[in-house]
């Protein structure tokens, strides 16, 4: 039993670490019903970094843009991944069985309550079901947990956004970017822009001109301190939704750290 004092969130690598045994617990979950199933994939840690608010990584930014080679990776995994490809050649028939087998059946679900309001569900049995239950226990707490963990942002970003503190940084970063011939008032108005600018690039235009933007954003979010103002002000107002969560909070470093344990207990095993 893990105590209260040992309560923490996970690094990267360690959430890394369940999702390749919760591949592994599928897999064999899968391969006990007739099927074949594969690992993976798993998105790396440089993979996570990208879709952030503003970026300050200057040499993140160098190397992936605005993370296009993770997008086009993904996106080929859609497609091609034998996890993808496998059941498509199924016959009809033995690709709804793979189906049921994996997802469960959606008529017989588990249904939790969010933060914002509104409900969301998954079902209580498939592989996937049976693997979460293996690693983090009671699905029905965890799923809870999870879904009220992940889902306050909604809550607590326009409280970010409208503070007078990110307003000064941005005003400071949208500055600096003029500086550079680059104009636009912030991220979001960054963002909108870029997507437009690249809709009709190939793919190799498009990352050049990511890269070039990419990293005068990030040079931009350490000279005016956007990123770490971002970063500090989410702590601030996570922390404070979260001692209302505290119960739901507790229960999800908990069980993740349960899951962690058995993770590493599969690999090894």
């Amino acid at each position: 039993m893990i105590s209260d004092s040992e309560l923490r969130d996970l690094t990267v690598p360690e959430e890394m670490e369940i999702e390749y045994a919760e591949y592994a617990l599928v897999k064999k979950c899968m391969e006990n019903k007739g099927f074949t199933y594969w690992v993976g994939p798993v998105a790396g840690v440089d993979a996570r970094r990208a879709g952030r608010y503003v970026n300050d990584d200057v040499a993140w930014a160098k190397k992936y843009g605005y993370g296009r080679p993770f997008d086009e990776a993904a996106e080929k995994d859609r497609r091609e991944h034998p996890n993808v490809r496998y059941p498509n050649a199924l016959p009809r028939k033995d690709r709804i069985r793979y189906n049921t087998a994996l997802n469960g059946d959606y008529d017989d679900v588990l249904r939790v309550g969010l933060p914002t309001g509104g409900t969301i569900e998954t079902p209580r049995e498939g592989c996937w079901a049976e693997a979460r239950t293996g690693l983090y226990g009671d699905q029905q707490t965890w799923f809870e947990a999870k879904k009220t963990v992940t889902g306050l942002s909604p809550l607590y970003v326009p409280d970010i956004l409208a503070d007078e503190r990110l307003k000064k940084a941005v005003t400071a970063w949208s500055a600096c970017m003029k500086k550079a011939g680059l104009d636009f008032s912030s991220p979001e108005d960054l963002r909108e822009k870029r997507i437009a600018r690249t809709g009709k690039m190939t793919s190799t235009e498009a990352r050049t001109y990511e890269v070039d933007l990419a990293v005068s954003e990030a040079t931009c979010a350490v000279k005016s301190s956007l990123g770490r103002t971002a970063r500090a002000l989410e702590r601030e107002y996570l922390s404070v939704l979260l001692k209302r969560y505290d119960k739901e909070n507790t229960a999800y470093q908990r069980m993740r750290l349960t899951a962690l344990t058995r993770a590493r207990d599969i690999r090894s095993s």
